[in-house]
């Protein structure tokens, strides 16, 4: 940190971490720190130099804040205690509650008018403090669970603002403490699969915590899949009118209620890892490391062993029963399904591992991308190649592609935060997203419409796009 010191600029009085430092707003300055040794620092400045310490905590100053005024700093501990000092000269006032929680303090924050404080603790609960008398006026109790941990706060305008140890974004309600106005409940770790209900009004996206979120396409709403998951890594999803099936690395398919918005106990034994799964007229398909499965009425019915990795799978929609899959052998095997058994028809060779493909809405085309960086359209039934112009400006491997409903654009999605919009109208043209998801692959697309293709990244996020050929 800069001090403003000619000679020296860092901040010495702590023998130990520091975990939060803040700003006096107003004249004259000052900086207050919080540190693991158990102690604020004070100090006085600019150039800042070191006055005091503070040594009312007994386990770690994990949050401190200055008020919107300047009058007063607030400090938060593990020990559960909240203590509020003069904001000029570091001068005990008091201690808000006795103690204030009865966990750790992760953090606290001011009201815009430096009247109240908001704290939120290991507990499991926020409380909204009157900072003049010492009283806390309103408590909110976030749950039972170890995942309802409050991490963090914030007071921003009109909104008080809390993080759950789970990554649920809280916005509370002083008026009626015992409930949120809303809560977020989007991922906080990478997305791995994302699907849409065939109205298009509700949106499935997995992770590779377990985790399975419902968003409401129109308003943006979600609500996390409650009952027993796979606990780990869901590596299949496919949505179906009356049920959603998801695949995940304890080799199984489960199944949730879309009314309930809960996995319903049934479970699917694969026998080996699935890697992707696809819908079928009358069931699923599943394709693992050893095997490709056949799921109907919910029981394991077809198994056809396969001695490469199996890496991702397509089914075509027109009922003429073909199943394409992906191979990291550098091939797509196509079958013909015949009730429950597969027989080969063709092969098509890439120079990567096939990472991903689909079959066209009309059923004319197939598309496949792999780790070599290519995306190579097939047209059918020939299964020639469609586009002669080499589909392949990503710089690293490909993770997925999706069609347009119209099935005349392509969207890809690259290890490189890359998305490509390509044409079948016009193969030697296309459109680059650079960046799509700074820092982070992208990990899924699909399309809401003909002019909007909604992406899923490593850094779980979910974005639309606006798409104009």
């Amino acid at each position: 940190m800069d001090t403003g010191a000619s000679v020296k600029g860092d901040l010495s009085g702590h023998t130990k971490a520091i975990n939060s430092v803040s700003w006096k707003p107003t004249r004259p300055f000052r900086i207050v720190t919080g540190s693991e040794d158990s102690k604020s620092a004070f100090f006085e400045g600019p150039p800042f130099v070191f006055k005091c310490t503070k040594g009312d905590h007994t386990k770690f100053v994990q949050s401190v804040r200055y008020s919107p005024n300047g009058e007063k700093f607030a400090t938060g501990g593990f020990d559960g205690k909240i203590f509020v000092y003069n904001g000029t000269n570091a001068e005990l006032e008091k201690e808000l509650g006795s103690p204030a929680h009865k966990g750790g303090i992760y953090a606290v924050s001011w009201s815009p008018d430096s009247k109240q404080l908001l704290s939120a603790s290991g507990d499991k609960s926020c409380k909204l403090w009157d900072v003049e008398s010492g009283d806390a006026v309103a408590e909110f109790s976030m749950g039972t669970e170890l995942e309802d941990q409050q991490m963090s706060c914030i007071w921003a305008g009109n909104y008080l603002i809390s993080v759950s140890l789970s990554g649920f974004i809280n916005y509370l309600d002083p008026a009626n403490p015992s409930k949120p106005k809303r809560i977020v409940k989007g991922h906080n770790k990478p997305i791995t699969r994302v699907a849409l209900s065939a109205d298009c009004s509700s949106l499935y996206t997995t992770g590779v915590d377990g985790t399975v979120t419902v968003w409401d396409v129109a308003t943006g709403e979600n609500d996390r899949i409650g009952g027993k998951g796979h606990g780990n890594h869901v590596s299949g999803l496919v949505v179906k009118d009356s049920a959603v099936y998801t695949a995940g690395i304890d080799d199984s398919i489960k199944v949730i209620d879309p009314v309930e918005r809960v996995y319903t106990g049934v479970s699917i034994s694969l026998g080996s890892q699935p890697k992707m799964i696809s819908n079928l007229d009358d069931g699923i398909i599943a394709v693992t490391t050893k095997e490709i499965c056949i799921i109907r009425n919910d029981k394991k019915v077809g198994s056809f062993p396969i001695n490469w990795d199996g890496l991702c799978v397509s089914s075509s929609r027109d009922g003429s029963s073909e199943v394409a899959v992906g191979g990291a052998d550098n091939l797509i095997h196509v079958y013909t399904l015949s009730g429950n058994t597969l027989t080969e028809k063709t092969t098509l060779e890439h120079l990567g591992p096939v990472t991903d493909l689909a079959y066209s809405p009309d059923n004319h085309f197939l598309v496949a991308c792999d780790a070599n960086r290519k995306v190579v359209v097939y047209s059918l039934p020939s299964y020639e190649k469609f586009n002669k112009i080499e589909w392949g400006f990503h710089n690293a491997r490909i993770n997925c592609v999706a069609w347009s409903p119209d099935s005349l654009l392509v969207a890809s999605g690259s290890l490189d935060t890359m998305i490509i919009i390509w044409s079948i109208s016009h193969p030697n043209k296309h459109i680059i997203i650079k960046n799509s998801h700074p820092q982070a692959q992208v990990t899924g697309l699909l399309w809401l419409d003909n002019e909007r293709v909604l992406s899923t990244g490593h850094d779980g996020v979910v974005k639309i796009w606006s798409v104009k050929f």
